[in-house]
């Protein structure tokens, strides 16, 4: 198997594996909610809980890489000039990264 098999393989595994880890904790979020109303200092509560912070912020890492690849892949595939193709990834890099340090910053607000 080839290093390009492996990549390819690899970017498919992590896109089903996030997938599963962002259903999952969706449904538990609905399960634990119930689909109702929550006043903000329950839920802040709730999210300090260090096994729900640890949860949310491996929600947060699942959510970004899955829109990673995600979005890589449609660029690769659609995106011709190679110099355009490694502009729109890289903007798309540096908004993911903006995005993870600003959801990581709140959840370890909220937590600490």
């Amino acid at each position: 198997m080839s290093w390009r098999a492996a990549a390819g393989l690899r970017s498919w595994l992590l896109q089903r594996l996030s997938a599963v880890y962002i259903v999952a904790f969706l449904l538990a979020l609905v399960f634990a909610w119930g689909g109702e109303s929550v006043p903000f200092d329950t839920w802040r509560a709730w999210v300090a809980h260090p096994l729900v912070n640890v949860g949310l912020m491996l929600f947060l890492l699942a959510l970004l890489s899955h829109a990673w690849v995600g979005a890589r892949d449609v660029v690769m595939d659609y995106v011709k000039p190679v110099q355009l193709r490694y502009l729109v990834l890289i903007g798309i890099g540096l908004a993911l990264a903006g995005l993870a340090i600003w959801s990581l910053r709140i959840v370890l607000l909220v937590g600490g």
